[in-house]
């Protein structure tokens, strides 16, 4: 009898412990960029956002560092789960957004893949209607990082989509089987014309090496769309800054 208890703490306690290994982790907050660092004074304000593909209570909470039941609260929600895309909350004493980076483990990461929306304006939810209309299930990047070109969301702001959150292939790239492998990260605008703003290069530098690292991907798997074997396109653009870019890799 008392060999099969101790059998039975043994059992419980390894379970215990990997389910700790494997749990998903939130990544640091960057000192850097848009983002005050941590300990900084942060002057709060009532701001207005709207609801973005995946979004759920609990995610604009953690960009906010406002309690879901006060957001309930102000705005009348009595259903936590039913949010709507593009439903419009008021966020009351909200902190300077910072990103929610959740970091899942998984092995079936090898790639990350920068892309360019090629617009002059976007965000995870206009570009999740475009998607939808090409036939796509939705946003086909894992990330998005905005350029402030719309309203509510501001240069550099980091954008973690469903397919990322429910770690689901992507539909950015086709070629050498990048959607299975790849991380797709999308910066909004045109990079065959413009040039990446400050901003957008310090937070896709945060995520790219927030995700390098976790992930273990080796700065050769860091390619833009049109450096992927057999794409056929240019793809973040001519005038992303690869050098700067690499420089500042980790």
């Amino acid at each position: 009898m008392k060999r099969y208890v101790y059998l039975f703490i043994v059992l419980g306690l390894t379970l215990m412990l990997s389910s700790c290994v494997t749990a998903p982790i939130q990544a640091p907050v960057p000192a850097t960029g848009i983002y005050p660092a941590p300990g900084v004074p942060m002057v709060r304000q009532d701001v207005f956002h709207v609801v973005a593909p995946g979004e759920t209570l609990w995610r604009i909470g953690k960009m906010y560092d406002v309690k879901v039941a006060d957001i309930m609260r102000v705005n009348k929600i009595t259903q936590p789960k039913k949010l709507e895309m593009g439903q419009r909350l008021l966020i009351p004493r909200a902190a300077p957004i910072r990103p929610v980076i959740t970091l899942y483990p998984s092995r079936k990461w090898k790639y990350i893949i920068i892309h360019h929306s090629a617009t002059d304006e976007g965000d995870a939810l206009s570009i999740n209607g475009m998607h939808h209309r090409r036939g796509f299930k939705g946003l086909g990047y894992h990330f998005v990082i905005n350029n402030g070109s719309t309203h509510g969301k501001i240069d550099g702001q980091i954008e973690a989509s469903v397919r990322w959150i429910k770690q689901q292939d992507g539909a950015h790239c086709k070629a050498s089987g990048m959607n299975h492998q790849g991380i797709g990260i999308c910066l909004v605008g045109n990079f065959s014309k413009e040039r990446v703003s400050s901003s957008q290069m310090d937070s896709l530098v945060y995520l790219v090496n927030t995700l390098k690292k976790y992930y273990k991907i080796p700065a050769g798997r860091i390619l833009g769309h049109g450096q992927v074997p057999g794409a056929r396109t240019e793809c973040p653009g001519n005038y992303f800054p690869w050098s700067e870019f690499k420089s500042r890799l980790r």
